[in-house]
């Protein structure tokens, strides 16, 4: 419940950051279009550049440390922007700084939190945990962005994000809070050190072999392909060919976010229904076949296809991937865990910066209606790497019954 709370406040502070980072480079700092676009890369270009390595280095250290350090890392970084504007001495170049600075420590805080994960709860309770956890980020998609605007307009831009500084302060009290410490990784407790490249090679290796895991990882990367050329390109499209006002974009975009929330929220229930490798499939071929409509958008109350279609996707991929987080926690050795997290990681969430160029390209080539079609197409067509698996002859994923912890992980600390 501590973790869960802290990462609910942190998740809706960084979905002001979201909002408001691109807005202070525009108002404040007259960027161009390609700056922005750079500073948008800049968010999520460490996952390629340090994700794998990022594995090797949590493996050796405490799980809830890094997350501590992690968040008062992006505490500082998040604050300096409006101390700067404050002093005015704000510069383009310090925004490219905080983007990429906070981009590296979300890296290493993103594959320590599941890799900790396990040793707070069951297996029995992880798809519920994650069930949560999805839950809280689909949540924040849908009140960050309004409380963000809020704030814009009541204090400006540079002060909104002092907000997202103080998430991060109260996830740090949050994680302080928590009693349970993890035990050292295998090999660390017994003072062996193996090199990182090794280490590496055995999370990529971990992954490659485990035909659940790799059709989870591609499914994954490249649905992620996509989704984002999607969240490059919908506004563009609303905007320019729909003409739709600007203040309803975030509303269109808002509704879909609630897709994730119930996927999160009714994931439990429907693994109990249906079976949790059934479900991986059939969400990402079926339940997420409605996306097809974004490109079909047109003005008016037409318009509300794109939410539906949006819904759909974050229905469908937030019940899919709570199954194969859960599934990968529950069976991957905890020695192992968090490199194959970081690998997963490398996969899934470095494509983002990789689709977000493809869909810029493509949007100023073909326009954006046509590039939408080639977006969800793929988005849907993504769920291939699920149904041509070994999950198709499955009800339920193995390895997810329910048992109690060994004692050494959940060791607790006075």
């Amino acid at each position: 419940m501590l973790l869960w709370s802290g990462q609910t406040v942190s998740e809706v502070g960084s979905q002001i950051t979201v909002l408001a980072l691109p807005l202070v480079a525009l108002l404040e700092l007259n960027a161009t279009t390609f700056e922005i676009g750079l500073l948008s890369a800049a968010v999520t270009i460490a996952y390629l550049l340090v994700a794998l390595p990022a594995g090797a280095l949590v493996e050796r250290l405490s799980k809830r440390r890094v997350m501590v350090w992690t968040d008062a890392g992006r505490l500082v970084l998040i604050a300096s922007v409006p101390v700067a504007a404050a002093l005015e001495g704000l510069t383009l170049g310090q925004l490219y700084l905080v983007a990429l600075g906070t981009s590296v420590l979300s890296v290493f805080f993103s594959v320590a939190y599941p890799t900790y994960l396990p040793t707070l709860l069951n297996r029995g309770q992880l798809l519920d945990g994650n069930g949560k956890l999805s839950a809280t980020q689909s949540f924040a998609q849908i009140t960050g962005p309004a409380l963000g605007a809020a704030l814009v307009t009541a204090f400006g831009v540079t002060k909104a994000m002092a907000a997202d500084a103080a998430s991060y302060l109260a996830s740090v009290i949050a994680l302080l809070a928590i009693r349970v410490e993890e035990a050292p990784a295998a090999g660390v407790a017994s003072g062996e050190r193996a090199r990182f490249r090794d280490q590496i090679r055995d999370g990529i290796a971990f992954v490659r072999h485990d035909p659940i895991l790799r059709a989870g990882v591609l499914w994954s990367g490249s649905a992620n392909f996509f989704v984002i050329m999607v969240e490059s390109i919908g506004p563009v499209f609303l905007v320019r060919t729909i003409h739709v006002r600007p203040g309803l974009v975030g509303v269109v975009l808002a509704l879909g976010a609630v897709g994730g929330v119930v996927g999160g929220l009714t994931s439990g229930r429907l693994i109990k229904r249906i079976g949790s490798a059934r479900l991986c499939w059939l969400s990402m071929t079926v339940f997420a076949l409605p996306g097809l409509l974004i490109p079909v958008t047109g003005p008016g109350a037409w318009v509300l296809l794109f939410a539906i279609g949006w819904t759909s996707w974050t229905f469908s991929a937030t019940l899919c991937g709570v199954t194969v987080v859960t599934y990968r926690q529950a069976t991957c050795p905890p020695e192992l865990l968090a490199r194959v997290t970081a690998v997963a990681r490398w996969i899934t969430w470095g494509t983002l910066p990789l689709g977000a160029v493809a869909g810029g390209a493509l949007g100023s080539a073909l326009g954006p209606r046509t590039t939408l079609w080639i977006a969800v197409v793929g988005g849907c067509a993504s769920g291939l790497w699920l149904f041509f698996s070994p999950l198709r002859g499955l009800r339920d994923l193995p390895g997810l019954q329910d048992e109690k912890p060994p004692e050494a992980t959940a060791a607790p600390t006075h």
